[in-house]
């Protein structure tokens, strides 16, 4: 098999992150329809609070708070 002649792969970053968006979506409705409004919410919080600590752990902040 030729490796030079390799086509760029397709860039599928707007349909994961759609894909991503739309899941998230019916989860939280999931969660609304049986435990309620305040548990999509807290939900919605510790996600947030997770993305922060991704981002800051992989930019390598280590003093987190």
């Amino acid at each position: 098999m030729r490796r030079g002649n390799l086509k760029a792969a397709p860039n599928y970053t707007n349909a994961a992150l759609v894909m991503g968006a739309v899941n998230l979506l019916w989860v939280f409705m999931v969660i609304w329809a049986t435990l309620g409004f305040l548990a999509v919410l807290v939900t919605g919080f510790v996600l947030d609070k997770l993305i922060q600590w991704c981002a800051r752990r992989r930019a390598g902040d280590t003093a987190g708070g």
